[in-house]
């Protein structure tokens, strides 16, 4: 078994969010399955603002810089 975990969320976290955030995953994904630390794959897709919406309404133009 490779688990893939894919986290979509805005972009602008720095390195050091974005590793702290990989092995909080990594960590629970072995510990509630049981595989190897080594065959857990995350992929962070980071999305503008301005490629996102809800309600019909960009977050660009909900929450601007």
């Amino acid at each position: 078994m490779m688990p893939i975990l894919r986290i979509e969320m805005f972009e602008g976290r720095d390195r050091k969010k974005k590793r702290e955030l990989v092995q909080a995953l990594t960590a629970e994904m072995v510990r509630v399955t049981g595989v190897g630390e080594a065959s857990v794959h995350v992929i962070i897709d980071e999305i503008k603002k301005e490629n996102w919406a809800a309600g019909g309404e960009l977050y660009a133009d909900k929450f601007p810089d």
